[in-house]
């Protein structure tokens, strides 16, 4: 059944089971690509059906690895799917799928973090960022190695609108390690209250949907596995460049038990750290001493306005950091004691 609840008007053709492709290819999931494999094709229905209605969209899946969710996404009617690859031993058994379904499955042997989606499917696609989402999704099982640095690359080209998003407000199906997932949807105040929570939820409606357990995959992996739904927002809650806000919620959260004020005060040069970090906390009217997972999405915001006015001040604050001089004071230190020696 497609996610409509309609009969799909594609159903592929009887073909060797996800269990059966592997040993035909004598494929094994490689503990260094963190790759887990999803048989049970029950549990790639039910991550689909969290993309929404499939039936004549197009989809981009990445890793598609044997090939269980791309089995589901045909199944659901997808007009054409667009399978990233990087893992070479897995063409093979995708291009059983795409002669199992002529036409609709196009795969691509490359990696996802340098592919250039905008250039995989048609323009006319597209929709305005206004309008609702177009009939375009990212789905896919991530490997746990990749999919943090993947979510805020494709975080910043929705601040951007572009990469995926050159076409409107493109929805993300992915799963992540629990912690990770909990960490993406994680409410303020709460004890996974983190960077990623928001970075996430500042330019996307996200939804954490269900948990897979562990041993649902193979081989199994030390923790459960969480399925996450991105809606990029009309209208980001921080109207800022995407490294400045990046930049300092980084900062915020460097320290987390500690308040707010001692990641923060960071982003400036020591000679004026006290000063100018008072002043960001005036001006945003924040308390600096809230904890970093106390500070809502609206505290960030004001942090973030009044950081980019000491920025525009100061053109050489936003490229200060404070590793850099630490690492210069250190150096400095050690030059003394030699000539002392």
């Amino acid at each position: 059944m497609a996610a409509s609840g309609k009969i799909a008007s594609f159903r592929l053709p009887p073909l060797p089971t996800i269990g059966e492709i592997i040993k035909l290819y004598n494929l094994r999931a490689e503990k260094q690509l963190s790759q887990n494999f999803l048989l049970d094709l029950r549990l790639t229905d039910k991550i689909v059906r969290q993309a929404g209605k499939l039936q004549n969209s197009y989809i981009c899946e990445v890793g598609p690895g044997p090939g269980g969710i791309t089995r589901s996404i045909l199944n659901a009617g997808a007009a054409e799917l667009l399978v990233v690859e990087k893992d070479t031993r897995f063409i093979p058994g995708l291009q059983l799928l795409a002669e199992a379904a002529p036409g609709k499955l196009r795969i691509i042997h490359g990696d996802i973090l340098i592919f250039k989606m905008e250039r995989g499917f048609p323009r006319h696609i597209a929709k305005t960022w206004d309008d609702d989402p177009p009939d375009l999704h990212i789905i896919g099982n991530l490997p746990f190695s990749v999919s943090t640095p993947l979510i805020v690359k494709w975080l910043e080209n929705i601040a951007n609108k572009d990469g995926p998003f050159v076409f409107g407000r493109t929805q993300l199906t992915l799963t992540f390690q629990k912690e990770v997932a909990e960490r993406l949807t994680a409410s303020t105040g709460s004890r996974q209250r983190s960077r990623l929570s928001v970075m996430a939820q500042y330019l996307c409606t996200v939804k954490n949907c269900f948990t897979i357990p562990g041993r649902a995959f193979v081989p199994k992996p030390e923790v459960d596995v969480g399925v996450v739904h991105f809606t990029p927002l009309v209208k980001p809650q921080i109207i800022q460049p995407f490294p400045l806000v990046e930049k300092l919620v980084k900062n915020a959260f460097q320290f987390r038990r500690k308040y707010c004020r001692s990641g923060i005060e960071l982003l400036f040069p020591e000679a004026q750290r006290v000063k100018l970090a008072e002043r960001l906390f005036l001006t945003a009217d924040v308390d600096p001493s809230l904890r970093p997972k106390e500070l809502t999405i609206g505290h960030f915001r004001s942090l973030a306005d009044a950081y980019r006015q000491l920025c525009n001040e100061n053109l050489n604050l936003f490229n200060y950091n404070f590793r850099d001089e630490l690492r210069q004071k250190k150096l400095r230190c050690i030059g003394t004691r030699k000539q002392e020696e």
